[in-house]
């Protein structure tokens, strides 16, 4: 991957022409399905004694303007041009966070200000942890909607260190998440009660940025989200979320831009990424605990994104032992910039899991692909992701179908499947896709059910 500063001249330079024009943060459309409809009733910040310094904390008026919107049957709480400094941010059911054009949301880098700890996910298992910084739990008919900067403010001293990389601030002798992490596997392995799960205070797994946990009609939509602690945009168990018009921008480790996880009818369109993990993750759960829970992510709907920089345009997994089913990708970009001569984005399509995670694959169907730029593999299948706590069995991946492809950057594998013996890839169709400068051959391991249809290898059909 590119230096951070040169990923911060390929921010400035290519995410505004890159991005498509954003719709109106409010407006619908007839086939909104699930789409959240907000009363025309405001609720400024700024009447429950917010302040737009950058300094003042607006905590307690943020959630005092969240309450009373709810109280009042809904609508939109504003957030008007200016800085405001603030801790998380809990939605209630009714409500839309509507940050303005000119505003900018700074979230505290105090990890006690995100306490109490909260019922989340972290990497595929059930724990509570410090609050995501735009949170909301068993909540209906919620959004974060306008043209305004959600700013997490994580960095090389706030929040990266955790992650135990001197790529990312760490130096020997202070804290890193390594710990909390085994214990939480193994709590997981083990099948611990979520209740006595609990982190927090005195530890180190970073919270992600907003994250609507077992939420229905959900709306984000228009804001620009930048220097994230952890994954961006994290829907967990939740229903009919939308997520459009909307900037990702992060160079931190593990800033995963959008993932659906257990999640059901996901739209993601017209968004931009430049971040330095995978852009959109269809996820569902990690080894026992996701078998645990046994809830898969299914109808899947992504559409006229654009990808500047991050690992797989869309992922599957790793974390996917409940299963996911039924997504279409289609109308991606991953444009070239001239100023960039190292990666942008690894993969169009990867769908990875461990030997051993379980779960399934099922009905992934990528088309219309625009990839003029690098890319490392742009399809891709292995069970040799590492990490995991048990089991004895494969992923399920079945029904992969990829159409019309244009990739004309260098790439090492057009086409890369490693699966098992014991478990194949079946019914894995290639239609209409050109590779114009793949290093080495398309490598099949374990494939039945192939269909090749117009591919063509450094111009030679396959």
């Amino acid at each position: 991957m590119t230096d951070p500063a040169r990923r911060r001249l390929l921010r400035l330079g290519v995410l505004t022409a890159a991005a498509v024009p954003l719709a109106r943060a409010t407006g619908a459309t007839a086939d909104d399905r699930g789409r959240p409809h907000f009363p025309d009733a405001w609720f400024p910040v700024t009447d429950h004694g917010a302040v737009g310094d950058g300094t003042t904390d607006c905590t307690a008026a943020v959630r005092a303007a969240v309450r009373a919107c709810h109280t009042a049957g809904g609508g939109h709480v504003l957030v008007p041009p200016g800085r405001w400094a603030t801790g998380p941010i809990h939605l209630l059911s009714g409500v839309d966070l509507h940050v303005a054009e000119g505003a900018t949301v700074l979230f505290s880098t105090d990890p006690a200000a995100y306490l109490p700890v909260v019922r989340t996910r972290w990497q595929g298992i059930e724990v509570y942890n410090y609050s995501p910084m735009v949170y909301a739990h068993g909540q209906h008919g919620i959004g974060v909607t306008g043209r305004g900067v959600l700013d997490a403010q994580a960095d090389d001293t706030h929040w990266w260190p955790w992650k135990g990389s001197g790529k990312y601030g760490w130096k020997p002798g202070m804290p890193n998440e390594f710990a909390d992490w085994a214990t939480l596997e193994q709590w997981g392995a083990q099948g611990v009660p979520v209740r006595d799960r609990v982190l927090g205070a005195g530890h180190f797994l970073r919270p992600s940025f907003v994250q609507p946990h077992s939420c229905e009609n959900v709306l984000i939509e228009g804001v620009t989200l930048r220097n994230s602690a952890f994954w961006n945009i994290h829907p967990v168990l939740s229903r009919n979320v939308t997520v459009r018009d909307v900037r990702v921008e992060c160079e931190g480790p593990n800033s995963d831009g959008c993932d659906p996880d257990s999640c059901e009818n996901v739209t993601i369109e017209r968004v931009t990424f430049a971040v330095h993990d995978d852009c959109i993750v269809v996820k569902s759960g990690r080894d026992e605990d996701g078998w645990r829970v046994g809830v898969p992510s299914r109808h899947i709907r992504i559409q006229d994104c654009v990808y500047l920089s991050g690992g797989a345009a869309v992922a599957i997994g790793s974390e996917m032992s409940g299963g996911v089913s039924d997504v279409v990708a289609r109308r991606l970009r991953l444009p070239l910039d001239p100023g960039l001569d190292e990666a942008s984005v690894a993969s169009v399509l990867n769908v990875k899991s461990t030997p051993a995670r379980g779960g399934y694959v099922r009905d992934v169907r990528v088309t219309d692909v625009d990839a003029p730029a690098w890319t490392y593999v742009p399809f891709e299948v292995t069970f040799q992701y590492a990490g995991g706590t048990g089991g004895d069995r494969p992923a399920e991946v079945s029904r992969l179908t990829a159409e019309r492809w244009s990739v004309r950057g260098h790439c090492e594998y057009a086409v890369r499947v490693r699966a098992p013996a014991d478990a194949p890839v079946d019914e894995v169709r290639l239609d209409r896709l050109a590779f114009d400068d793949a290093a080495q051959d398309m490598l099949l391991q374990s494939v039945t059910g192939l269909s090749l249809r117009h591919v063509t290898v450094n111009g030679r059909a396959q």
